[in-house]
């Protein structure tokens, strides 16, 4: 499972360091691909052979079925951590999830993602608005 929020940068060679915590998951190795919200997903490999299932399980001829798969799998990536723990951040997801130098990666239970910073900050000062009102209209949600 995958936890907390963590700030690392991107360096000149668009490598970005994993937490140590998220490598130790994922031995690593995971699928990074791009996101929702502009930010990149990443998954281990067993998570993503589930969601292949799943997608793969979407009719063909729904047409938002086809653009997601579409849209989810052309940017899928394999990465492996280096002796450092960095990954290298392909110029694809680099630029849909606009990274520049400072990155927040997050846990998102069976996943990460990776954000710029700046988006980050953004993201969450207009959720933290919404919070409350997310927790009451989710259906049996209880602490």
């Amino acid at each position: 499972m995958f936890l907390g929020e963590y700030d690392h940068n991107l360096d000149e060679k668009n490598r970005l360091i994993i937490p140590r915590k998220f490598r130790e998951t994922v031995n690593g190795e995971f699928i990074v691909t791009r996101g929702i919200d502009y930010c990149l997903f990443a998954f281990p490999l067993f998570e993503w052979e589930i969601i292949e299932r799943k997608l793969k399980a979407l009719p063909v001829t729904k047409k938002d079925a086809r653009a997601f798969t579409r849209f989810f799998f052309s940017s899928a990536t394999e990465v492996s951590c280096d002796k450092q723990g960095r990954i290298l951040i392909p110029p694809l997801l680099k630029e849909y999830a606009n990274l520049e130098k400072e990155c927040v990666l997050i846990g998102v239970s069976n996943r990460f993602e990776i954000w710029d910073k700046n988006c980050w900050v953004q993201y969450t000062l207009r959720s933290e608005e919404t919070f409350n009102e997310f927790a009451e209209d989710l259906l049996d949600f209880h602490l």
